[in-house]
């Protein structure tokens, strides 16, 4: 298949779902997750798990990369100029080997060596609940639901690093006015596969940094609808490795990079607000809405910068000023209109 690019105008477990700076940020990073699994009681297992997140920071900078098993194919797709930004591009080496991916361990590295037998062929995605028209989408469908365009995002992850990436898919809202949302529908709760044979952290909460998998996630519906909203298939013109999220992957570039949750299987409308993963391990730490606010710190670390990561090493990463709403204020300020983004963070 050729990688097509045109030019086009346009604005800028068991889920329960009606109930988952200090100039060296990333060491607070780790702090905190040792305290994590010290609450969890996880005692000396939980120590040797922090020890290899904390080896994650050198994974940030590396280049090497086991040999990858997962097939990877190019993508038919329009490039969508009003989602274009001109800072440079993270080198794809490091988009693909530096992941949060906690199904495959929580080390930086673990999501690469570990997820390259990942099984994506079938697969299938529901989007139901407060719906007219409940849909259901295999493996081909994802890929001609709707006419995939690239986008470029700045991707800011709670650990105070950032990427910048091109993606290819296409609109969360277009897919959800497919299935046609009722009066009733308020949020979007959303859910990853669920695989222990597959995913080894799922089996193991040693291993899968003690989350409750499978790992869920959510939006109100106005923020699913916002144009920026993004279901990723690819990104730098080819379908998504496992340890991005294969095949189908949430981007929401406004909010910290754990909100857009991978591999997705079930996206559900409901009138409740749904739980989310990170909340519901560490409530204080980890709100619901998750906005990239520099005023607001994790209680462990600042958030008034980030280390954007690049093509050099560690000493040559660039410390650059966090944005408000990671930049991008102007398209989803508006949302939170009221709100008190301290108390909902």
């Amino acid at each position: 298949m050729t990688n097509k690019r045109v030019f086009i105008k346009g604005i800028l477990n068991k889920a329960t779902w009606n109930t988952s700076d200090n100039e060296v940020t990333p060491e607070a990073v780790f702090k905190s997750r040792r305290q994590i699994i010290k609450t969890l009681g996880l005692g000396a297992v939980g120590a040797s798990l922090s020890t290899n997140v904390n080896a994650g920071l050198i994974d940030l900078f590396g280049d090497s990369k086991p040999a990858e098993k997962f097939t990877i194919k190019p993508l038919d797709f329009s490039e969508n100029q009003a989602f274009k930004i001109s800072e440079q591009l993270t080198p794809e080496t490091k988009v693909t080997s530096h992941n949060n991916f906690y199904e495959f361990g929580t080390s930086k590295s673990n999501p690469i060596e570990n997820a390259q037998g990942l099984k994506v062929e079938p697969w299938t995605l529901t989007i139901d609940g407060e719906v007219d028209h409940p849909i259901t989408l295999n493996y081909d469908d994802l890929y001609k639901i709707v006419a995939l365009e690239e986008r470029t995002y700045r991707l800011r992850c709670v650990e105070a690093w950032s990427m910048v990436i091109p993606w290819v898919g296409f609109s969360l809202a277009d897919l959800i006015k497919k299935a046609a949302p009722n009066s009733k529908a308020r949020y979007v709760a959303f859910e990853t596969l669920y695989d222990p044979e597959q995913m080894p952290g799922q089996r193991n909460r040693f291993v899968g940094g003690g989350i409750n998998y499978p790992y869920v996630e959510g939006l109100t519906l106005a923020e699913a609808m916002n144009d920026l909203s993004f279901l990723a298939v690819g990104l730098y013109g080819k379908t998504l490795p496992p340890q991005n999220g294969a095949p189908i992957r949430l981007v929401v570039p406004w909010k910290y990079g754990f909100k857009s949750i991978k591999s997705v299987v079930k996206i559900r409308l409901t009138d409740k607000k749904p739980p989310t993963s990170w909340n519901l391990l560490a409530s204080h730490e980890y709100g619901f809405y998750a906005n990239v606010n520099p005023n607001v710190d994790h209680p462990r670390w600042s958030q008034a910068s980030e280390r954007r990561i690049g093509a050099g090493g560690l000493f040559s990463a660039k410390r650059i000023p966090t944005l408000p709403f990671n930049g991008y204020g102007e398209q989803v300020a508006n949302l939170y209109k009221g709100l008190d983004l301290r108390k909902n963070f």
